[in-house]
This record gives structure tokens, sequence and C-alpha cells, in this order.
């Protein structure tokens, strides 16, 4: 944003506020793209105020992006076509070059698919008051603000917001632990190892495929290992990367154009979830890494 608006004191109040309020979006949204529409919405709003008028700017910005974020969310609400699965296609793919151990702390600190999915799941206003509260320390009385609602209910739909979180299964184990158990998964599907696949799913693992006709969600090991040729065929001629953190592979068609992306949620050494986009349209709209 900095490229685009003018160098001015209000734009530079604004930026300095920049990338705190881009994160507030991309967590309440769970997508780049509607995040950097909703902060430029922002900053149009902030420069047609008198800034000497406004006593707490952070607070002033981080209310009018919720505001803004809150009907983004219901209006996806109204429009089922709208859905958070949309946001799929702002997965954070980077190339896994095998980080150095003590950079697997900041592989365990990413957001990650599962925290995510469970995020898109909530209602709006749940949403808001769970991401402003427990990862933006926004007090409630302020959240309520936004919402129209009483301290003590956005309390309930954070409260009932992090009883959902909670119930989440959240990666677990070092970089190379998950990365392991991740590569005795596509031996096992490569070498038609039923047995093997069983040892590393958890048994209550979720596929969850986004193709071009919809997301196609396959519950239990013994459903997912029957269909795990699809993940060895996929990764057989891929490159192992991270996605939103996760271990991950991308493929390539012989063209170059994109074929898949497969991401792995590993917790307690075993597979709790994989996510696979084969939809040709949501890998064209990716940052891919190139086909070594």
């Amino acid at each position: 944003m900095s490229d685009t608006l003018p160098t001015d004191p209000m734009a530079e109040t604004f930026e300095a506020h920049g990338d705190r309020l881009r994160a507030v979006a991309r967590r309440l949204l769970g997508s780049h793209a509607d995040a950097e529409d909703v902060v430029q919405e922002a900053w149009l709003r902030f420069s047609r105020q008198d800034a000497t008028a406004i006593n707490n700017v952070a607070g002033w910005l981080t209310t009018v992006v919720g505001r803004i974020s809150l009907d983004v969310l219901r209006s996806r609400r109204a429009r089922p076509e709208a859905s958070y699965d949309d946001g799929l296609s702002d997965l954070v793919v980077t190339i896994d070059d095998r980080p150095a151990p003590e950079d697997d702390a900041m592989l365990a600190d990413s957001v990650g698919l599962a925290l995510l999915v469970v995020l898109g799941s909530l209602g709006p206003g749940e949403r808001l008051a769970f991401v402003l509260h427990d990862l933006f320390a926004v007090p409630f009385d302020e959240i309520g603000r936004i919402l129209g609602k009483s301290t003590a209910a956005t309390k309930m739909l954070a409260s009932r917001a992090r009883r959902k979180v909670r119930t989440t299964e959240r990666p677990t184990g070092t970089g190379q632990e998950q990365r392991e158990v991740v590569r005795a998964f596509l031996a096992a599907a490569r070498h038609g190892d039923f047995e093997g696949l069983l040892r590393v799913l958890d048994p209550e693992v979720k596929l969850t495929v986004d193709t071009p006709s919809g997301l196609v969600v396959t519950l239990g090991a013994t459903k997912v290992a029957a269909g795990a040729q699809l993940s060895a065929a996929a990764a057989a001629q891929g490159r192992a990367v991270l996605v939103d953190g996760c271990p991950g592979v991308v493929s390539w068609n012989g063209n170059g154009t994109p074929l898949s992306i497969l991401a792995f949620t590993v917790v307690g050494g075993r597979i709790a979830g994989i996510t696979v986009v084969i939809d040709p349209a949501k890998l064209a709209l990716m940052d891919l890494p190139a086909p070594e």
C-alpha cells in the first residue's frame, strides 16, 4: 500500500498501523485479496477524517477494519456462492528447504490449515469476537460496539467460538517429525501398502479435495487409505513445499501448469487432515514456486 498512498502525515500514520490491520483483516476474512480491499477502504475512510480529533488512532482503525470485515462476512452468508472456501486460493505455498531445527518454532507458530478451516465455520459475530479479542487483544466493550451487542453478549460469542476452536486438532511435533510422517504416507501409497497407510492415518482423518465442481470430503482412515493412490500419483512428480506452514507437495502438468497441491496436518504422529487442491482455476490464482 505504501506505493499507492500519498506521502503526507495522514498516510504515514496509517501505514504505521498497516501491517497490523492487514493481519486483522486476513484472520477475519481468510483471504489476502479481501484483506487488502478492506484495508484500502479503511484508508479511504481515515483519509477523510481529522486525525487530531481521533484520540486512539490504533483503536479507531481496528474498529473500522472490524466493521468493514463484518459486512464482508455477513455478505458471504447471504451469498453462499461467495463462501469461505474461496479462501483456498489464498493458501501460502513456499518451498520446503528443510529448515534447521531452530526454524521449527516458526513452522509450529503458523496459523495452519486446521485453524483457517475452523475459523471459516464460525458465524460472523463469533469470528469477529474470537479473532479481535483472542488474537489481537481488543477489549470486549470495543468489539461489542462493532457488533451492536452488550459486552456480556460479546463475551458469550467469543466463548462459544473458543470452544469450537479448541476442538480442532492443531499440528503437533517438529517440522522434521511431520515431514517423516508425510513421507511414510506417500511411500505406503506408492507401494499400495494398505496397512502402512492405516498406521500413519488418524482413525478420523479428514480428506478434503477442492475440485472444479466443489469440495469433496472423505472421512475415516479406511476410506482415505483406499483412495490414497491419488495422493501418491500427484506427489510422485511433485516438489516438497509448506502450505500455510503444513508439509505439502505441489505438482505440475507436462506443460508446466500446476496440477495439484497437497497439504497434510499431522497431529500426534498421525495424519489428521489432508487438503488437496486440483481445481485449475484456483491453482492458477496461487503464487506457486516454479517446477524443479
